[in-house]
């Protein structure tokens, strides 16, 4: 049996299981309202500020009465009540409870039969049941309703530190958009396991390898990552695609962590998710007729994949089984198992010159969507250019290209979308599709008052769309990785690359969490470009900076640095660490 304790915050009381030392920890956390108010007779809307999973603690004041009180639980306003009738999956509840003397009583929505029975992500059944709200209207309190007497208690992974990760830039509006996204990330861990939002509860590979790109923005904690990857081994989805981002997933952990130990554990197992079954004698991924019907997903929801035209060789399930080929043998190599890393390197040079020679247009310089078309779409470009498959000449281009097609693919495309822009040319273009005007951006969440990003752009591109789905969150990772400029260069964060993408920002400064502890970046661009680093006890950085026109070098504390100019960049010679400010002019 599973033993529960509490223990004391100074914020409230975390009620929470106790686990194995490898197992994600998520807590319940009482948060007060921030604001009440009484909006008819009786009736009162209280607001707890953002949306959080989970359920309420209400504690009456002597009451006699036996007369029953209406809870009503959303996630949407409509004319200043909670919507009763949200659109699509938007979140609504009702329940009655019985007040009685002083005693505190939980008051928990009813069981849905979507997302709390099998195979749904289910929550500890002591806590009662928990739904996704910001919004609580409370009709027939028999007296005031006062905010010491309604708490919100939110499921949150318990490593989660609010500050831990800080973003701040010379545009008010991307702030807002990472905020938005981070605090999403925070606010989806309630099943601990990534999920695809609170309409299914349901672990899916993309959602999950998406969402942990930004966990690890915002905690450098693996154990949620791990529960969520041990969960889709044992429960694996169907989309092609999907099962090569389980290699991306477990890349993603070794960069971050550098623990061979958990990677031996899994690597016989991420054998299975190649799609070598499907790989033809010219080395590339067939896909039948049922395939192309059920399984080559592109994009989702359907109507976003840009005119896709799927034919037996899908250019972006290809782009997807190179990628996961390459990674599965820097795995290998890490593992030291140096023949089977040659046999999977050789494997993708193999079939990466016949993706070359049977899917590139060199008439137009772009990729086709498959073998026997000529159509060109945006995921035929984007895939190939994010998962470094395009050769270097043709990158500009292509980018170029995608830059001028602009946010035409799903909020889930867009996460490589924006990192193939990013790393190729063209971050200004990349933060203006974040913060573009229209209804297809990150500014137009922040506009409509969302508190969790969204599964779509907007309602109208898929109706029964939720409103906490964790896919849609891209930036809280983008804007850590290419605009302050932080990754792990070597696994475990030994060394870190600082190479700033600013677009057309002046100022950007922020701070991000390591295995190995803070690490801190802050830069301003005049004339100059100043950057100012701070590394914790353990690694070193190398550093690129965005070539100035004109700049001649880079100097720190007066003196010339050595440094080389590599095309867009200015490439310092020597491993910096410790907290240092250098600039180039």
């Amino acid at each position: 049996m599973r033993k529960w304790f509490l223990s004391a915050m100074v914020f409230g009381v975390v009620l929470r299981p106790a686990t194995g030392k490898d197992a994600a920890s998520i807590h319940l956390v009482e948060q007060a309202p921030v604001a009440i108010s009484k909006i008819a007779p009786g009736v009162f809307l209280v607001d707890f500020g953002r949306v959080a999973t989970g359920n309420l603690l209400l504690t009456p004041a002597n009451v006699t009465t036996s007369d029953a009180v209406t809870i009503r639980f959303g996630e949407a306003l409509k004319d200043g009540r909670v919507d009763t009738h949200p659109p699509g999956s938007v979140r609504y509840a009702e329940v009655k409870i019985s007040p009685k003397g002083t005693q505190t009583v939980i008051a928990a929505p009813p069981l849905d039969p979507r997302n709390t029975k099998a195979p749904a992500v289910l929550t500890p059944a002591p806590w009662g049941v928990l739904m996704p709200f910001r919004w609580v209207e409370v009709e027939g309190w028999p007296t005031e309703l006062h905010a010491d007497q309604i708490r919100r208690r939110a499921a949150f992974d318990s490593t989660w530190v609010d500050d831990a990760a800080t973003f701040h830039s010379s545009d008010p509006m991307l702030d807002k958009v990472w905020d938005l996204c981070h605090y999403s990330i925070k606010a989806t861990t309630f099943a601990g396991v990534f999920v695809d939002g609170d309409r299914e509860r349901l672990a899916y590979e993309a959602d999950a390898y998406l969402t942990q790109l930004s966990y690890y923005a915002g905690d450098a904690d693996p154990r949620i990552s791990r529960a969520t990857f041990d969960r889709l081994m044992k429960f694996p989805t169907w989309p092609s695609e999907w099962a090569p981002q389980m290699v991306f997933m477990a890349n993603a952990d070794w960069m971050q962590t550098g623990d061979t130990a958990w990677l031996a554990a899994h690597y016989e197992g991420l054998k299975t998710k190649l799609l070598d079954e499907r790989v033809g004698p010219d080395g590339l991924v067939m896909s039948s007729p049922d395939l192309i019907k059920h399984g080559d997903i592109v994009d989702w929801p359907g109507h976003e994949r840009d005119g896709y035209v799927f034919t037996s060789v899908n250019t972006v399930v290809n782009a997807f089984h190179l990628r996961a080929l390459e990674e599965m043998s820097e795995l290998a190599e890490a593992l030291g198992k140096k023949h089977e890393a040659a046999k999977f390197l050789e494997q993708e040079r193999t079939a990466q010159a016949t993706f070359q020679g049977k899917l590139f247009d060199p008439a137009r310089g772009l990729y086709r969507d498959g073998v026997g078309t000529d159509h060109a779409s945006l995921h035929a470009n984007l895939f190939p250019l994010a998962f470094g498959l395009v050769p270097a000449a043709r990158r500009p281009q292509i980018a170029r290209w995608l830059a001028g097609r602009g946010m035409v693919g799903s909020v889930y495309a867009a996460q490589y979308l924006l990192e193939g822009l990013f790393a190729n040319g063209e971050d200004a273009a990349a933060l203006a599709l974040i913060t573009a005007p229209g209804d297809r951006s990150w500014r137009h969440m922040v506009e409509s008052g969302a508190t969790i990003t969204w599964e779509a752009w907007d309602q109208k591109y898929k109706p029964n769309q939720d409103w906490n789905h964790a896919w849609g969150a891209a930036p809280a990772n983008l804007l850590p990785h290419f605009v302050l400029g932080a990754q792990p260069l070597t696994a475990g964060w030994s060394r870190a690359l600082i190479q700033p993408h600013p677009g057309t920002l002046t100022n950007v400064e922020g701070r991000m969490p390591t295995p190995r502890g803070e690490l801190s970046v802050g830069w301003k661009r005049d004339k100059n470009f100043t950057l100012t680093l701070s590394l914790p006890a353990g690694m070193s950085a190398k550093v690129e900076l965005p070539a100035l026109e004109g700049s001649s070098g880079v100097w720190a504390g007066g003196a010339p640095m050595k440094a080389h100019r590599e095309g867009q960049w200015w490439t310092l010679e020597e491993y910096l660490s410790g907290t240092v400010t250098i600039e180039e002019r």
